[in-house]
């Protein structure tokens, strides 16, 4: 039966691989999605096998707990998963991401609990009942995961709208210094300890670390840190899988975290920032509401106007951001973009790498309105095109196209790289109102003498433009 366990978690393991490969390419990623979830349930299923559950006196008491979990975990799931909203995906992903970093930490403590009423029965510590190697990784999971828990919540509320606070106590910085100090000493003393005093105070340190370190992370920095989250729990996932004998949890576990880590690193050097630089930064903490008047003013235009240029143009380049999601106008500009090609126009899709509140946000959107693939381009592969470009059209996008991030050493955007707008003939930008983008940073394009202002909803806007095109047929 063990053979045949190790060898369903080694098929579940290479499943999950090929998954999460496919899951690279917005062309086979929903395969990828499909693959991955058939391991799982493999997993689960082949789980219900394992000695420690079907071989003690408790077999039918722990089978009916594990169907009730899975029910009230996988039902829950399943209702709220078709119910969320595309524009509250960041918030959900955040939170689910919290589940798994809960999850580890709750297996961390379980162990750590056994083997302390282990120590102080046999008058040793939690080392020697445990090996060393297992006490160790055991803990440092129990570290990541309690830290991803409520740093995921943080996260979770910040994007929410429910929590708008960038510091809780004066030198919040150095607070979050010391408790991390405080974490790693009481981490320290659990090894050698025999007794659950130490163990409850890591587990709150812990919980109080994510919290604090996660409250001056910026809005605009959201999307990183939902990704180093992940990265998180995959590594603590990992760690506990070792402390269990579980394969298929180390090998999932480490192959989410490489693969988080790697996401985050790519995701900070896009915007040309270090992991650290994110959490101590703040960028996005204050949000200004109105603009500045000392850059000019900003020239509105009609959506009339608006569709004239554009069914004339020879190309137009549509920038999407999370105004986009909100106002539930993707399909709008599928439909603008299907006009617009009938006419001749040459028309493609620019994502930046951090548009929206997580990434693949753009992504989704646009595979949700029918957008192929071939017309959807990274930030590297369309930027020169802006400078051929008739129309740059931005949809709900401030940040990522801000032209301070080159020309301003000032700013906190600076250095990141963005999306060239400025480059093209023209530019519109579709926007409810005067105000900067998530980052609070005012945005010197929308005073630029090659771009227009076409303000209001982005749905009603696209349709507009919609209309415009249409009586030019």
């Amino acid at each position: 039966m063990e053979t045949l366990i190790q060898a369903s978690y080694f098929i579940v393991a290479v499943i999950f691989i090929v998954g999460l490969k496919q899951m690279s390419s917005p062309v086979t990623a929903r395969r990828g999605i499909l693959w991955a979830g058939a391991a799982m349930v493999l997993a689960t299923i082949v789980t219900f096998l394992a000695p420690q559950i079907i071989d003690t006196d408790q077999a039918t008491t722990n089978v009916v707990l594990i169907i009730l979990a899975i029910a009230l975990g996988g039902g829950y799931a399943w209702w709220s998963g078709k119910r969320v909203a595309i524009t509250d995906m960041p918030q959900m992903i955040a939170m689910y991401n919290g589940m798994g970093g809960g999850a580890a930490a709750t297996i961390a403590a379980v162990e750590l609990l056994k083997a302390t009423s282990d120590a102080s029965a046999n008058s040793t510590n939690i080392a020697t009942e445990l090996g060393s190697d297992v006490a160790i990784l055991g803990i440092l999971g129990a570290i990541i995961g309690t830290i991803s828990f409520s740093g995921s919540i943080i996260a979770w509320a910040k994007l929410d709208g429910r929590l708008n606070r960038s510091k809780l106590l004066p030198a919040q910085h150095l607070v979050n210094a010391l408790i991390a100090i405080a974490t790693v000493g009481f981490a320290i003393s659990i090894y050698f300890s025999s007794v659950l005093a130490p163990i409850v105070v890591f587990f709150a340190l812990a919980l109080v670390l994510g919290i604090f370190i996660t409250i001056p992370v910026g809005g605009a920095d959201m999307p990183v840190i939902i990704s180093l989250f992940n990265a998180l729990t995959g590594l603590a996932v990992g760690f506990e899988g070792y402390v269990l004998g579980n394969a298929a949890m180390i090998i999932a576990g480490i192959v989410v975290g490489s693969a988080g880590s790697l996401l985050t690193h790519l995701m900070a050097v896009a915007m040309n920032r270090s992991v650290s630089n994110v959490f101590f930064a703040g960028v996005g903490t204050e949000t200004a509401t109105s603009s500045d008047t000392s850059q000019g003013e900003m020239k509105e235009i009609q959506a009339q106007d608006a569709g004239i240029l554009m069914a004339f143009a020879s190309q137009v380049v549509i920038i999407p951001g999370y105004g986009m999601a909100v106002a539930q106008a993707q399909h709008k500009i599928w439909e603008l973009t299907q006009l617009l090609d009938d006419k001749g126009v040459s028309v493609k899709f620019a994502i930046h790498p951090v548009a929206g509140r997580m990434p693949g946000h753009m992504n989704v959107l646009l595979a949700e309105a029918g957008v192929p693939y071939d017309m959807i381009y990274d930030m590297e592969d369309i930027n020169a095109d802006f400078k051929t470009t008739t129309v740059a059209l931005v949809i709900g996008a401030n940040d990522v196209v801000n032209p301070s991030a080159k020309t301003d050493s000032s700013s906190p955007l600076y250095g990141m790289p963005i999306l060239d707008a400025v480059d093209s003939d023209n530019v519109i930008v579709i926007k409810r109102g005067r105000g900067t983008g998530f980052s609070g940073v005012e945005n010197p394009l929308f005073f630029a003498d090659n771009t227009k202002m076409l303000f209001g909803d982005g749905q009603k806007a696209a349709n507009d433009l919609i209309q415009a095109v249409k009586e030019l047929s």
